[in-house]
């Protein structure tokens, strides 16, 4: 079982490729403004820069946070 909320009948959260902007690897969620969602494993990679905080990843979502705000949850980074 994830170790984030799933919602099975939901259109619109996946998991997908992307590349996400932090300075601290250990989060488990991440604001939909520092993930760009992309259409493959080898393009979230070729995109990540560890000098600009880019690091390729899985991603779950969007969801929307209790805060309100749009989050994706870490699946697993690919870098």
């Amino acid at each position: 079982m994830p170790p984030f909320p799933v919602d099975p009948d939901s259109q619109a959260q996946r998991e997908t490729f992307a590349t996400v902007r932090t300075t601290i690897k250990n989060r488990k969620r991440f604001p939909e403004s520092c993930v760009t969602p992309t259409e493959s494993e080898a393009l979230a990679i070729g995109q990540s820069d560890a000098s600009r905080h880019l690091y390729a990843a899985v991603v779950y979502g969007p969801s929307v946070s209790s805060e309100s705000q749009r989050i994706y949850h870490l699946v697993r980074w690919l870098d």
